[in-house]
């Protein structure tokens, strides 16, 4: 029996190519016993990327050799990660929307509207350097009003703005915000970004970080994307007052909480720090020494319910050992001390996230930015100028 023969292999020079489509048919007069095949669409394409080691950071180009317009795109990773991407309006090419990852094998199928299709696969370089982040507040956590979300990068980042643009943050009621960007206390590159005013309680908050196959510059790719989902919760904040040594807690602007304190010995580098602070973590009880906060070894105790404001060291705890001055003088090394019962009932009372505002004049001056968090001493303005998109 005599048969027609099926179209072979199509392929374009330098590029992995993908195969015809075939379609059967019988009844024909091709030849005795009137078996007949006929030829499917002839459909070829080629691929911007190619071979195995193709440039990372770049978008997929799909375009049509030779075929009918195309109708589909798939473009895979090895893990099932699908490209999504757009047909050009005269069906001739596709285009991801977002670029390739170092280190990773993709495999391109095409189909056109004829019914042909075809198929190509490559795999971009290893990254000489992978770069990394660390975020804030943690996935599914619950914060206070002046929380900012936070990522500290490992690795420098020199380009911020394209990184910038790849850092997506929605609300459940639109909150308006911005990024801002600053070398972090461990003088690793940060960026925050920061609502207008205090988040409103109840507010939902998700990042969409899309770096997966963005260059940070000198600190190497961004292989993977990140997300994270927060909360913000009860509506209240901390006022510290330095000149009265009085610390009062308010909830939906109602004071819950009214206590004698004593903070910072002012004239030096004891003295307190004023402005708007964060507060970062709630340890409980930690051993506190002088030396790692460099004043020499004037003191080394375990302190109860330590609430830490700053990097530097600045916490609100039980101070017991300073019961004389609470609510009379600013007597400590910095810190801002309670009794023990009134620590424990603001430790119980605050979330993490909630805002200290610090004032007075025996303060040793306004809190930096990096030093925990000290966004909110800048104004709306001011903040936003710190946006690498500005």
């Amino acid at each position: 029996m005599n048969r027609i023969p099926v179209p072979a292999l199509l392929v374009t020079a330098a590029l992995t190519l993908g195969l015809c489509a075939c379609s059967g048919g019988s009844g024909g007069a091709g030849g005795p016993g009137g078996d007949d095949k006929q030829a499917a669409p002839k459909t070829r394409i080629s691929v911007n990327l190619t071979g195995d080691r193709a440039r990372a950071g770049e978008p997929v180009t799909v375009t049509l050799a030779e075929g009918e317009r195309l109708e589909e795109v798939s473009v895979t990773d090895s893990k099932g990660a699908r490209l999504e991407g757009k047909v050009s309006a005269d069906g001739k090419s596709w285009t991801s929307s977002r670029k390739v990852t170092p280190g990773t094998a993709y495999a391109v199928e095409a189909r056109d509207a004829a019914g042909g299709s075809a198929k190509a696969a490559f795999t971009t370089a290893a990254p000489d350097k992978v770069n990394k982040l660390t975020l804030a507040p943690g996935k599914n956590t619950t914060v206070g009003i002046a929380q900012p979300l936070s990522i500290v990068f490992d690795h420098p980042v020199k380009n911020k703005a394209d990184v910038e643009k790849h850092l997506k943050v929605t609300t459940s009621n639109d909150t308006e915000g911005s990024w801002g960007w600053m070398q972090d206390w461990s003088g690793k590159d940060r960026v925050d970004w920061r609502p207008k005013e205090y988040w409103k309680s109840g507010t939902k908050v998700t990042l969409d970080a899309t770096l997966s196959g963005i260059d940070s510059g000198a600190g190497g790719w961004f292989v993977r994307d990140y997300t994270t989902t927060f909360s913000i919760g009860r509506n209240q904040l901390v006022k510290v007052d330095l000149d009265n040594h009085r610390l009062t807690l308010l909830r939906d602007g109602q004071t819950v909480k009214n206590v004698p304190m004593s903070a910072g010995t002012p004239g030096g580098e004891k003295a307190s720090w004023r402005g708007k602070t964060v507060l970062m973590s709630k340890e409980g009880t930690i051993n506190m020494r002088s030396e790692t906060v460099g004043l020499g070894d004037a003191y080394d105790k375990m302190v109860d319910y330590s609430m830490r404001l700053t990097w530097s060291g600045m916490y609100a705890h039980a101070a017991p050992w300073n019961a004389a001055y609470f609510g009379s003088a600013n007597k400590s090394s910095g810190c801002i001390g309670m009794s023990d019962a009134n620590a424990r009932s603001v430790y119980e009372a605050v979330q993490v996230g909630d805002p200290f505002e610090i004032t007075g004049s025996d303060a040793k001056g306004t809190q930096a930015l990096n030093n925990g968090y000290g966004e909110w001493n800048l104004s709306w303005a001011e903040w936003q100028s710190k946006s690498a998109l500005r």
